[in-house]
This record gives structure tokens, C-alpha cells and sequence, in this order.
């Protein structure tokens, strides 16, 4: 029986593609995660020219300066993503397995003196996952897609004028991924096989923020996060029928490396505060995913004969704008309210089931209800609405064969949602 060369050498280095890190996208493109605190969830990420709590340290560590005394913030969101699948082939409906994650953060901020305050942030600033069925359309593409990373950010701030304050800190990033895949072995007439990547990794980066209070009651932030290039190692693993057995000295477990950029993101905002108890602030952010132009990847043994791969991704960069809104009940209770929208990183070329992104919008709500002087409880809501993406493009089980298979390939109409659920819990010294 003729093999397809080309086939089994998509098959064996797909099951290293990295670039399927699959997050559940959350309230951000791509796969990056802005559930830091509750009271900013709750404001739609709005949170860049005001600070509410020490999640500071992310959006804007500038903003610490603001915070008296020594404070710390303990958090976690329980996202609740559900995805779906309508074949053009078909027209059979799947859905992705129920989930539900709980990125969490740590943040502890302290003020030195009347000038210098300096802080530190434990958070997961990209992740989650996509599960598919191992017997849908798709499988060929994507089955489970699971990114966790951990970042720990110190940072301190200076008050260098009554109307300016800055503040810059240093980024150390950890990385754990795993891709799963079923392995398409019927051109032999043979059953599935199947196919595992494992890997980990770090990298380090630094952000940086400035906070400017121009007039009265206005105050207007900026804040940068730097491209984090990740060193990620792992292994491939295969498992093959039986049928198939003959194919194992192709296949072997081998140990792969590759470099991949997390964007940059610059944050800016203007808090305005002349209607108290009412505030409010109209921010945005920019994501650098054209930074994700391809991965390689290295192989310790030849995979098919082949020693490394390259695979174009050719992401975009992404906007958002959000408006967030907060009203001051009493000095016990606020609410709060927001509004974002987003546009997506993975354009049609490249679009595939392991990351579904598209443009978005999100609404959020909360309260914040401080019983002490000291101690503060925050819970939030969000209901983060995807638009729905059409995949049209050649991606199939191999994209190296020279024809397209619109079997395996899982074209169709992809529908999106997540529920947001936030506590978030701080205490000041």
C-alpha cells in the first residue's frame, strides 16, 4: 500500500504545534485573561486611570501610589465558556465539553513613604482551554487544547511631581501547555490514532505605567506590558492502532522545544470624578498579536525525517475599548457597571476550532461592600458574547498533501459565550 509521505509528516508535527495553546477566550483576543480583580471585572477592565484595589500591579502599577498603608487583595473568577460547532457538511450541531476554570491572583501592595510605594502581583495573565468531542468533525485539528501560565510581576512606583507619578517592575512568566489530537489513519483503512503534547516553559518581560492628574477630579493613566518571548520544552507522544503498528519507528516520542511571543499590551484610561458619587472612566487597550507571525519548532529526533517545523500564524493586533461606571451608595456600598468591546487576533486564514477568536462584546455588573474600614468584599458578573465565526479557509488534517479535504477540515459556522463569575477579597494594614 502507497503512503502518503506528505500526510504523515503533517500528522507527526502537528502534534507539536504549540500555537494551539486553545484558551477559552476570556474578555480578551487571543488567549490572553484580564480577570484580575472583581471590582475592575465588574468595570469592564476600566481600571487604568483609578485604582480600587492592588490589582494596580497589573493595569497600571503606577497607581499603587493611591493606595495607603500596606493592602492585600486575594482573588479568583469561575469562567463558565460554552462553545459550538455547525458543520457546512452536514449541518450536525457539536459542542464542546462543559467546563468551568478559575484564573486566581494574589496582589500585595505597600506604601513606603508619601513617595515611593512598591507592590507585587501573582496572576495568570494568558490561558484556559477548548475541549472537543474525540469524535467530532474536527478531531483531526483539535481535541484538547489547555494553557496555564502564572506570572509574577514586582513593581514600584515614585510620585516624581503632585500632578505625575510613574513606576516600571520586572515580569517572570511560567508556562504549562497540553495538545491533544486524534491521528487520521484512513487513508490505511485503518481507525484513529491518537496524539499528545506536553510542554512547559518560561520567560521574562517588565511593564511599566504613568499616572497624570492634569485638573480637578480628572485623572489619566497609561500603562505597557512587554512582549514576553516563552523558551517552551516538552514531549510529543503517539498512540497508534494496532492496525497501524507498522508506522511506529516514524512516530517516536521525542522531546521538542519552542519560542513563542505573548504580546505586548499598552493600556490608557481618563478617570473622571466631577458627578460624585458617580465615576466613571473610558479606557482601551492594544494587543501586539502580529507578533505571533509563526512557530518553529526543533526536534531532538527526526519526526518523518524532519527535524523541525515552521508554521505560519499571521495574527493581527487587536483593539478594545471599554467604559466602566461605579456609584457610590454609602460608605459601606457601591455598584458597579461596564461595557467592552473587542476585536479578534486570528484572522480567516488561520482561523481554527482550537481557538475560536472573534470579536466580542462584554457587559458586567458588581458590588463592592466594605463592612470595616479595613476589609472589602467585591463580587461581579459578566456575560461576554462572541461573534459568531464562519471557517472557510484549506485548514484540514494536512496541510502539506497539496489538495483540500473538506472532511476533516470542520468548515462551518462557530458560536461563542462565556459567563463570568467574580470574589475578590481585601484587607489594608
Amino acid at each position: 500500500m502507497r503512503v502518503n509521505k506528505g500526510r504523515l509528516i503533517s500528522i507527526a508535527l502537528m502534534a507539536v504545534l504549540m500555537v494551539k495553546l486553545g484558551p477559552a477566550n476570556c474578555y480578551a483576543s487571543g488567549f490572553g485573561i484580564f480577570t484580575q480583580d472583581s471590582a475592575s471585572t465588574s468595570q469592564a477592565s476600566a481600571t487604568i486611570a483609578h485604582a480600587d484595589s492592588p490589582s494596580a500591579v497589573f493595569f497600571n502599577p503606577a497607581l499603587i501610589n493611591q493606595l495607603p498603608g500596606t493592602q492585600v487583595s486575594v482573588g479568583t473568577t469561575l469562567i463558565m465558556p460554552s462553545r459550538q460547532f455547525t458543520s457546512a457538511l452536514t449541518g450536525q450541531t457539536t459542542k464542546t465539553e462543559s467546563q468551568t476554570f478559575f484564573p486566581s491572583t494574589i496582589y500585595l501592595t505597600h506604601a513606603v513613604n508619601d513617595k515611593l510605594s512598591v507592590g507585587f502581583g501573582i496572576f495568570n495573565p494568558f490561558g484556559l482551554s477548548t475541549k472537543w468531542p474525540t469524535d467530532w468533525e474536527g478531531r483531526y485539528l483539535a481535541t484538547n487544547s489547555e494553557l496555564t501560565t502564572w506570572a509574577f510581576n514586582p513593581v514600584a512606583s515614585i510620585k516624581v511631581a503632585p500632578w505625575l507619578t510613574t513606576a516600571v517592575g520586572f515580569v517572570y512568566l511560567r508556562a504549562d501547555s497540553t495538545l491533544e489530537r486524534q491521528m487520521n489513519f484512513s487513508f490505511f483503512g485503518i481507525g484513529d490514532g491518537s496524539q499528545k503534547f506536553k510542554g512547559s516553559g518560561d520567560g521574562m518581560g517588565f511593564n511599566a505605567g504613568l499616572l497624570i492628574d492634569p485638573i480637578k477630579d480628572v485623572s489619566v493613566g497609561v500603562s505597557y506590558r512587554s512582549k514576553i518571548r516563552a523558551t517552551l520544552d516538552g514531549n510529543a507522544s503517539f498512540d497508534l492502532p494496532a492496525a497501524a503498528a507498522f508506522l511506529t519507528p516514524f512516530f517516536p516520542n521525542t522531546h521538542g522545544q519552542a519560542k513563542i511571543d505573548l504580546p505586548a499590551q499598552a493600556y490608557f484610561g481618563a478617570h473622571f470624578r466631577q458627578l460624585h458619587p458617580f465615576t466613571f472612566e473610558i479606557a482601551g487597550r492594544w494587543e501586539q498579536w502580529s507578533s505571533f507571525k509563526e512557530l518553529d519548532l526543533q526536534f531532538s529526533q527526526p519526526v518523518m525525517g524532519r527535524m523541525n517545523a515552521v508554521t505560519p500564524r499571521n495574527w493581527r493586533d487587536t483593539w478594545t475599548g471599554m467604559i466602566g461606571m461605579k456609584y457610590q451608595l454609602s460608605d459601606a456600598f457601591a455598584l458597579m457597571g461596564g461595557y467592552l468591546y473587542q476585536s479578534g487576533a486570528v484572522p480567516d486564514s488561520t482561523f481554527e476550532p482550537a481557538i475560536p477568536d472573534a470579536d466580542s462584546h462584554l457587559f458586567t455588573a458588581g458590588i463592592s461592600y466594605k463592612p470595616f474600614k479595613e476589609f472589602s468584599v467585591d463580587a461581579g458578573y459578566g456575560f461576554q458574547k462572541l461573534k459568531n465565526r464562519t471557517k472557510k479557509n484549506a485548514i484540514d488534517d494536512d496541510l502539506t498533501d497539496g489538495f483540500f479535504n473538506a472532511a476533516t477540515a470542520a468548515s462551518g459556522v462557530y458560536k461563542s459565550k462565556l459567563h463570568l463569575l467574580s470574589l475578590n477579597l481585601s484587607y489594608r494594614f
